[in-house]
């Protein structure tokens, strides 16, 4: 009876897994394991992303003066500040054709705001960034561990052919190793999903609070550049 208990636990079955399966299951654990890593490190970006937004808001909206925030922005920059990186972007630009002659208003915002899309488009792949990998390992996972369970079951009949008579016993622990990989699988897959989908809400939510936030930083500098004009 110890005997058979030990050759249906976990690690017995899967050494004994044929080589299909456990190719199956290996490709299947590696996708998880680097789902998970991928997970930790994009939780860690993100919360990272938004403290430093609200942190950059804070300071934009103190009253500092755009210029002496623009030195402090370039003498320390934060790799982590999308919108550190969108204000950098906009206020370059806007100094750059503000300091050229004859350069129409119109025309100057229209480059500020070409500036600021591009950054914005930047931050946006930044966020996008292993969420195509996590989506994948998300809507294919289940479907290689049903692959590897059905090879698995296939091979388990494929025994019962050379077996005079058939008994649960036998059968058994060949179904019992297929079913893992569908185990696997599913781990594999949901952590995946969930992450997809939190990860996509949080940075649509930061998305769109740089182009809020591009939109107000734009007024403030169209009425900059007219009244200076006027």
């Amino acid at each position: 009876m110890e005997a058979n208990v030990d050759h249906m636990s976990m690690w017995s079955l899967i050494s004994n897994a044929s080589f299909v399966v456990q190719l199956v299951m290996l490709i299947l654990v590696g996708a998880s394991v680097t789902s998970w890593i991928l997970i930790f490190q994009r939780t860690n970006m993100l919360r990272a992303a938004k403290r430093a937004l609200d942190g950059f808001e804070e300071r934009f909206w103190s009253g500092i003066d755009l210029s002496k925030l623009y030195r402090q922005a370039g003498s320390n920059p934060d790799p982590d500040s999308g919108v550190e990186q969108i204000f950098r972007a906009g206020f370059k630009e806007f100094s750059r054709l503000r300091q050229q002659q004859g350069v129409d208003p119109d025309a100057v915002m229209d480059g500020v705001n070409r500036a600021m899309r591009v950054a914005i488009s930047r931050e946006e792949e930044k966020l996008d960034q292993s969420l195509p990998f996590l989506a994948t390992v998300g809507s294919t996972s289940p479907y290689i561990g049903l692959f590897g369970t059905v090879w698995g079951i296939m091979n388990s009949f494929r025994g019962l052919a050379q077996v005079q008579q058939a008994t649960l016993a036998t059968v058994a622990p060949g179904i019992a190793e297929a079913l893992i990989a569908t185990a696997i699988g599913l781990f594999a897959a949901i952590p995946a999903v969930i992450a997809y989908n939190r990860f996509s809400a949080r940075g649509e939510l930061l998305i769109g609070r740089y182009y809020t936030f591009a939109d107000e930083f734009q007024a403030i500098l169209h009425r900059k550049v007219h009244t200076t004009e006027d």
